[in-house]
């Protein structure tokens, strides 16, 4: 059949209709979904499933937003496009470090190497040994440490360097272990899935409180768990009361997440954040690092400066070990720490 002259116009006008149509709805469905998780961030809320997940990934949804927004652009969509540069102009507002990094006052009292790496299932434990035996940290976090992860980190690491230990004994991703070079006392555990133990460090006789922290991943039926151990950590960090405290360990969650930042507003920096690494990512190691996230973190009180740190693989483990100097200072005019405060935590 032989179109005529107008009917060829007409299903060419028609076309580039169509493809505008298209890229459209491509762009709605895309800001969409990006508004969806970005509202939930503004309102400072994790949500539901899918939610929590995607908040993890938040720099990632730049992707979608850009693509989005390219294809209002095509299709001239002019709503389309103020949404999109709305979007964008969100989602690069909250990729921005949260937190303050101002520098402690008072005199440097003492100088910490503190490490954390989560050995999954302990399958990691031989790569952690060689990197501490470089590292030479002085307080080492150890999640998801089995028994015979903690047998092999007695053997391996000699307890003239290790002499103080704390830790929930267990087969699997509950055991956890805590290492020191200094002193401990008064063993403590936080209510949780997994083990989280924690203690008194004396750090050239100024008592520090200090955390193993990791409580369930926001799995999509998990949420409500995670959130609840979250608010444990919250609980623990409030009951400090001013007093110098490291929390360290993998916490399943990251700035972006609410429960997490619910944690920092105790009065606790990340100490990544205070090295300009706020955004380095510590797992999963099965992709390359600028396509992770960072879940793995150490948290100190403002009387703590942080350098150096280093996110490192260790091989055998879905993380990457993290490892930092801290440098505690002595408050000003403060001689001693405030009186402790009823806590969430359970004493052996």
């Amino acid at each position: 059949m032989t179109l005529t002259p107008d009917a060829e116009e007409d299903v060419a006008e028609r076309a580039p209709r169509r493809r505008g149509r298209g890229a459209a709805r491509v762009a709605g469905l895309l800001l969409t979904g990006v508004s969806g998780v970005i509202g939930f961030r503004v309102a400072d809320s994790d949500g539901f499933t899918p939610v929590p997940q995607l908040l993890a990934f938040l720099p990632w949804l730049l992707v979608p937003t850009v693509v989005g927004l390219a294809m209002a652009l095509l299709a001239r969509w002019r709503l389309g496009m103020v949404w999109g540069v709305v979007v964008l102009g969100l989602v690069a507002w909250y990729m921005e470090p949260y937190g303050n990094t101002d520098a402690p006052r008072g005199d440097a009292v003492a100088e910490l190497r503190v490490m954390t790496s989560n050995v999954e299932y302990g399958r990691g434990t031989k790569g952690l040994i060689k990197a501490v035996r470089e590292e030479r940290p002085d307080l080492l976090f150890v999640p998801e440490c089995d028994h015979a992860c903690a047998a092999l980190l007695r053997k391996e690491l000699p307890r003239a360097d290790y002499p103080h230990r704390e830790a929930v004994a267990a087969y699997g991703p509950e055991g956890s272990v805590i290492l020191s070079k200094v002193p401990l006392k008064d063993p403590h555990r936080v209510r949780a899935t997994l083990g989280m133990p924690g203690a008194i460090a004396d750090v050239k006789g100024h008592p520090v409180r200090i955390l193993l922290a990791h409580p369930m991943p926001p799995m999509p039926r998990q949420v409500d768990l995670w959130r609840s151990e979250m608010r444990e950590l919250q609980e623990y960090a409030a009951d400090g009361d001013g007093r110098s405290t490291i929390i360290a360990g993998d916490f399943n969650a990251t700035q972006d997440h609410a429960a997490f930042r619910s944690v920092l507003d105790q009065g606790l920096r990340d100490a990544a954040r205070l090295t300009g690494s706020s955004r380095t990512p510590s797992w999963p190691t099965a992709v390359p690092s600028p396509l992770g996230t960072q879940i793995d973190h150490i948290l100190a009180t403002p009387d703590f400066a942080a350098r150096d740190a280093r996110f490192l693989e260790i091989g055998n483990t879905d993380h990457r070990a993290l490892v930092v100097t801290l440098t505690l200072h002595r408050p000003d005019g403060t001689d001693v720490d405030p009186p402790a405060r009823a806590s969430n935590v359970m004493r052996r």
